[in-house]
């Protein structure tokens, strides 16, 4: 059979073999799979950096290193994630108003 049926479509079978479902899975870091890479200079740096990290339910490598400079760059990039907003719906025209006069949200503050 032909790859193409009337008026020149795709055989939808190939057309999902190639955009199809993605089988190779991203690991986010930060687990244990993939745990964050810290470097610090002193050993009372690690421990409060462990407890931030034990605090956030996070897994890391955390090496001591005095000739190198502190890097814990990939904490801080996790921890000032921006926290998605939510916004109240707005109650329907028959509802009871959120102001708490008893009367309908249309007739009240709508």
């Amino acid at each position: 059979m032909h790859n193409l049926y009337y008026k020149g479509r795709i055989h939808t079978r190939l057309n999902h073999v190639k955009s199809g479902f993605n089988l190779e899975h991203t690991v986010k870091l930060g687990t244990e799979k993939k745990p964050l890479t810290l470097v610090v200079g002193s050993d009372v740096k690690k421990t409060e950096v462990a407890a931030l990290v034990a605090e956030n339910d996070l897994y890391a490598n955390i090496t001591v290193d005095d000739t190198v400079d502190e890097d814990i760059g990939e904490l801080t990039t996790f921890l000032s994630k921006p926290k998605t907003a939510t916004v109240q719906k707005k109650p329907n025209r028959n509802a009871p108003c959120l102001c708490g006069s008893d009367k309908k949200y249309k007739k009240c503050c709508g």
